[in-house]
């Protein structure tokens, strides 16, 4: 199972043949990765832009825009150093090596084995980790060093504690929290003359500026212990 630095990552999938696009989305999912999904390279362009993911699983034979095209547009116009793994057909020392030169980080042919291409991603995003900050959960997306929330690519107007308050509970996604421990995650020593109040005032806030956009409830009350985030 994938270890917590790496849950909540996302990737995007670009592959027209559904069947391989399930087939890989349901091994990310059991493995805690949020998925996206493109089958051609049109699509692949919007969703690289509008939610900028940690990965790319791209296909090369894609109808119209070509999985080439799309690396060289992302190295090249984007100047984006998102990693990117190629999964194709192409199998000749030729065409591994042009991917490697068009940036690819790591090159998968088919046929493959889902559980091996769960290990390349795994390890290049280890690899990579510099490259990714940021966590998501169905839809939501906090990147801490931009300082940017956004549920479905629109960016939450957030305060500097509710963007703290919202960056510790996606951190330990399905983990209760009590009060006391959520003070001391967000809060400097010299703070600590809050009370638990302002905690649920603040959170209070921030689940209203998230519903304001979107119906999931992201952060769920436990009764008598404290709050959780739901991540699923």
């Amino acid at each position: 199972m994938m270890s917590n630095d790496l849950i909540g990552k996302s990737v995007l999938i670009v592959e027209d043949d559904p069947k391989i696009r399930n087939l890989v989305k349901i091994y990310l999912i059991n493995e805690g990765y949020e998925v996206l999904e493109a089958k051609n390279g049109l699509e692949a362009k919007d969703k690289i832009e509008k939610y900028d993911p940690c990965i790319l699983i791209l296909d090369l034979m894609l109808p119209g825009i070509s999985g080439e095209e799309i690396c060289r547009w992302i190295r090249s116009d984007l100047k984006s150093v998102m990693p990117i793994i190629m999964l194709t057909a192409k199998a000749s020392e030729k065409s591994r090596i042009e991917g490697f030169k068009l940036g690819a980080d790591d090159y998968v042919v088919k046929p493959f084995s889902p559980g091996e291409l769960m290990g390349r991603i795994e390890a290049v995003l280890r690899r990579t980790a510099s490259r990714c900050g940021k966590i998501s959960f169905n839809g939501l997306t906090i990147k801490p060093v931009k300082g940017e929330a956004l549920v479905n690519g629109e960016q939450l107007d957030l305060t500097h504690f509710e963007f703290k308050l919202l960056h510790m509970f996606m951190q330990h996604p399905g983990q209760i929290l009590s009060r006391p421990q959520i003070l001391d995650f967000i809060y400097e020593k010299s703070e600590k003359n809050v009370t638990e109040r302002t905690i649920d005032v603040h959170i209070k806030n921030l689940r209203e500026k998230i519903k304001q956009q979107t119906p999931v409830d992201y952060i769920q009350t436990v009764r008598g212990m404290g709050y959780k985030f739901a991540a699923n």
